[in-house]
């Protein structure tokens, strides 16, 4: 299953969980998000799957994640078709 990354921007939130609309734009596709994780772990970049904690608005499979970058908290948006 190929992934979408997204970017998105915070909406605020709904029934506990963190609304993500995306801008519109697309970033790299790649085979499946595993792909991705796999390279983030290979250059030992610890990932952690949040996608049980926001909603991403208009799409109907996604998966999110959060890894540190320089000392501040990067998101990676996926959207998986």
């Amino acid at each position: 299953m190929p992934a979408t990354e997204l970017f998105v921007t915070s909406s605020g939130n709904i029934g506990g969980l963190e609304l993500l609309t995306p801008t519109g734009e697309h970033g790299l596709v790649y085979p499946h998000v595993q792909d991705w994780i796999t390279a983030q772990l290979k250059r030992k970049i610890p990932v952690k799957d949040i996608s049980a904690f926001v909603l991403v608005k208009g799409i109907k499979q996604w998966s999110v994640f959060e890894q540190k970058n320089a000392g501040k908290m990067i998101r990676k948006v996926f959207k998986i078709t």
